[in-house]
């Protein structure tokens, strides 16, 4: 494995459930508003790291897991 995973199982979760949303709404209402690409891309990266439980941007600001989970 290449990363350590850095994201709680709760925040994966809710990363996961806020992500489908996103989409969802982004495929609804594509082609009407100029939102619904800024929501699919972010809908998109909020699934993607809560399925892996890796997340980039908490990364960079040095977020660890406790040995507990």
């Amino acid at each position: 494995m290449f990363y350590v995973k850095n994201v709680p199982q709760w925040e994966r979760v809710l990363r996961v459930v806020m992500g489908l949303m996103a989409l969802v709404f982004a495929v609804m209402n594509w082609g009407v508003s100029g939102l619904a690409v800024g929501m699919g891309v972010m809908g998109a990266m909020l699934a993607m790291t809560g399925l892996v439980g890796f997340c980039p941007m908490c990364y960079m600001v040095g977020r660890k897991l406790s040995k507990g989970h």
